[in-house]
């Protein structure tokens, strides 16, 4: 196996494009996939702090305000820095993991003001989110409260849209795209939505992928789907929708990640091909009198030979951007969701479930290769995986929570 997946400019969309249809249709059976090479292994140590199905989503917050990091999956919150003692903040259920949990991601922040970490629930897609509320050290049950009623997308982005400094949670809504979030002066009440398309069917509870980040350089956070990207304009109104700018990023992508890749000073976006089969690419910004246009690199191949031995995943449902050794670059932190669909719904259900990360290195002349680092190869994300520094040593540990159980993966010595 060549440890390099080096991403080189491809004129391949149209027959991406075609693949991942043909992939909708029936089709003869092809050669048994043999085992890939998996890339070397990191130094992280693991905790696995349940084998049980609650999510498939982990979070992390500072819930008892003790000043160390705890982690939050499913029903639990498990306190730092060992995370063995676990509290119930809602009812416990475990779910078979044949099927689904009623709850995809997880995020914390405080939503009434009081100073303390409370919980979201991202719901099963197209469900009611509720948050939870911290009961500030007292000895007490964590009040549930309605976010909102119906959450689409099957990978609900929480990110700074409107500046203000407090994330909001961006998503789909019966037939629009848009974004919520808590109203400190009003906590009870459920969050207001603000759609930034046009109502479109397109935005339904199953739908692919969602990111943000300021595609154009003017200082505003941008919407980016798989479909093309929302211009935040300079006076956003409630009633009006953003400009649309067409663009096919993905056939069916999970998390976008917006970040300057080869360091041109211009937003790229990074993202899973098609998050139940193969692929990943990056796409290079590339400035025009008309605004952005995009050239794609691929970093996996939506197509892999599975007869070799070269390195692939399957059920990339998870991305997040984290600069995981400290050289100021932003790393690419995915996995395998296992199971997406069951153990026979998808290519490769049975593969080693990974948890890895792609080291972004840059020649200096305009290249760039991503360089994979393996995690873990029995936990796997769900449909989030993310990174804080859970030990204190500086470095990003990463948290999961998915059909495998829920996993804390610390950082032991990860080269920098």
């Amino acid at each position: 196996m060549n440890p390099r997946i080096i991403s080189s400019p491809l004129a391949l969309t149209l027959a991406c494009l075609a693949f991942a249809r043909a992939g909708e249709e029936k089709q003869p059976p092809g050669p048994p996939p043999v085992p890939c090479t998996m890339p070397a292994r990191d130094a992280y140590r693991t905790l696995r702090l349940s084998d049980q199905f609650f999510a498939e989503g982990a979070y992390f917050g500072d819930f008892n305000r003790d000043g160390k990091p705890d982690v939050v999956a499913g029903p639990f919150w498990f306190e730092g820095p060992g995370f063995q003692k676990k509290h119930e903040y809602r009812a416990v259920q475990a779910f078979d993991p044949v099927r689904y949990s009623d709850n995809f991601l997880t995020y914390a922040g405080d939503f009434n003001g009081d100073g303390w970490d409370d919980v979201l629930c991202v719901p099963f897609p197209g469900k009611e989110g509720f948050w939870y509320e911290n009961p500030a050290g007292k000895d007490a049950a964590w009040k549930q409260h309605l976010a909102y009623t119906m959450i689409g997308n099957e990978s609900p982005a929480w990110g700074d849209v409107t500046g203000d400094g407090r994330p909001e949670l961006i998503f789909c809504n019966q037939g629009y795209l848009g974004f919520a979030a808590p109203d400190l002066t009003n906590p009870d009440a459920p969050w207001v939505f603000r759609a930034v398309s046009k109502e479109d069917k397109r935005y339904q509870k199953f739908t692919h992928g969602v990111g943000f980040g300021d595609i154009n350089g003017d200082g505003r956070v941008d919407i980016v789907e798989a479909i093309g990207w929302w211009e935040h304009p300079a006076e956003a109104k409630a009633d009006q929708p953003w400009p649309f700018h067409a663009q096919q990023f993905a056939e069916a992508a999970a998390q976008m990640l917006v970040e300057d890749v080869d360091g041109d000073g211009l937003a790229d976006v990074i993202t899973s091909w098609h998050c139940h089969r193969y692929g990943m690419v990056w796409w290079q910004q590339v400035k025009g009198g008309q605004g952005p246009s995009w050239r794609q690199h691929v970093i996996l191949s939506p197509s892999p030979d599975v007869t070799s031995k070269e390195f692939r995943v399957s059920q990339l449902h998870a991305l997040a951007s984290v600069d995981m050794n400290g050289d100021g670059l932003k790393d690419i932190l995915t996995g395998k969701r296992f199971w997406s669909h069951g153990p026979k719904g998808d290519v490769e259900p049975d593969a080693p479930a990974v948890v890895f990360w792609l080291e972004l290195k840059r020649d200096g002349k305009g290249g760039v290769a991503f360089i994979p680092h393996l995690i873990h190869d029995d936990s796997g994300v769900g449909t989030q995986v993310a990174a804080t520094d859970l030990n204190g040593d500086e470095r990003p540990d990463v948290i999961v929570g998915n059909k495998k159980g829920i996993f804390v993966h610390l950082s032991e010595g990860a080269a920098r």
